[in-house]
């Protein structure tokens, strides 16, 4: 199979700093909450590896189980953690996609940030059913939403702008919709040196739309506890699995 990520791997870590510096904390006070014990934790498309150190300094001691089926993008996820001591002997990376691989038992926390769109309703359904019978009673399953929630076009928009050294590196994104539920992403990276394009990648994905009452019907159809952290734009979603004693699970 392709590897999805090949075009934009470059500019995906630089341009979703801005997202971890304001989401981190947030996630980071989620986290300190969890219960005690020696369960794992996991990270269902870690991605370049910002939300695994997030687990790591929030979580210490915890084996932590990273899941990314890019390759690409696990080429950028091993350097962050092989130059943290405080990683390399916890993390274990897996190769598959969020339902390929099988989560352990008497995990404390899951994330899940900026990869739901990638599975439709069903497998969406899916994975919240498997994360919940992985979940010991007061873990959290943490993820996100953006809009839009229904598929509708969306204009050509600059997402995130950075710089290092004396280049500048851009995001724009636009969408049209793809059927009843999907959209299709066009993603744009540039980078300039002044006023001078010196490279460009264009890349497109679908992407499957959630609304929040969706998500919160789903989850607590399940059993999950569902509330809302941080700032509304982060689009954070807390889903917990309620404590023992708290009642039967639906």
């Amino acid at each position: 199979m392709s590897d999805p990520y090949v075009g934009s791997a470059e500019y995906l870590d630089l341009l979703i700093a801005g997202f971890w510096e304001a989401a981190g904390p947030e996630v980071a006070s989620v986290l300190a909450e969890l219960p005690p014990g020696p369960g794992p934790v996991v990270d269902l498309g870690a991605g370049s590896g910002r939300g695994v150190r997030v687990l790591g300094e929030a979580v210490p001691g915890a084996p932590v189980l990273a899941v990314e089926p890019s390759a690409v993008m696990r080429a950028a996820l091993m350097p962050r953690i092989l130059d943290d001591p405080g990683l390399r002997d916890r993390v274990t990376v897996l190769p598959g996609g969020a339902l390929d691989e099988a989560l352990p038992e008497g995990v404390r926390a899951v994330l899940a940030l900026n990869m739901l769109g990638h599975l439709a309703g069903p497998e969406r359904r899916e994975l919240l059913e498997r994360v919940l019978r992985s979940l010991v009673p007061g873990g959290v399953l943490v993820t996100n939403l953006a809009p839009p929630f229904a598929p509708v076009a969306v204009p050509r928009v600059l997402m995130a702008r950075t710089e290092v050294g004396e280049l500048v590196y851009e995001g724009y994104a636009s969408a049209e919709p793809s059927g009843v539920d999907g959209l299709l992403w066009r993603m744009e990276y540039r980078t300039l040196r002044g006023d001078a394009e010196i490279s460009a990648a264009t890349v497109e994905y679908p992407w499957c739309v959630c609304s929040e009452e969706e998500l919160a019907a789903e989850a607590t159809g399940l059993g999950f506890g569902v509330r809302r952290v941080g700032d509304p734009a982060l689009g954070l979603h807390v889903l917990g699995r309620p404590s023992a004693g708290a009642g039967p699970l639906a």
